[in-house]
């Protein structure tokens, strides 16, 4: 079984930055995508930015310049720094994993997704 968990939300005022962090634990062979979503109050989940196990990472546009993404794969973490920081980044920020495990012999691929940590950027 695979877990995420998720820290570094908050609250902070429009212009600032936080940096979140997803550890992933379990019985876990080898991490593939891993990337971060959100989701705002009345609106569907976005892909805010994603990262492959070499390192090639793509953003949303709204997002592009301003945050950043990176991971550490012997810790088994993906980050996300988000600098200037605005009201309509605020959201649920959830990490998203696609982890491959071992068992009796096979390796079997699943997404995995954290519970979610809020971030506010008030005005």
């Amino acid at each position: 079984q695979v877990q995420l968990v998720e820290s570094g939300g908050g609250l902070v005022q429009a212009g600032g930055s936080l940096r979140l962090s997803c550890a992933a634990s379990g019985s876990i062979a080898m991490i593939n995508d891993m990337g971060w979503y959100r989701q705002a109050p009345g609106t569907q989940r976005e892909l805010v930015a994603a990262i492959t196990s070499g390192g090639s990472t793509k953003y949303a546009d709204s997002v592009k310049g301003r945050f950043t993404i990176s991971r550490d794969n012997a810790k088994n973490t993906v980050y996300l720094q988000m600098n200037i920081l605005k009201p309509e980044d605020t959201a649920v920020y959830y990490c998203n994993a696609d982890v491959e495990t071992y068992s009796g012999g096979v390796y079997y691929s699943r997404i995995s997704w954290g519970q979610g940590t809020q971030v506010t950027v008030s005005s």
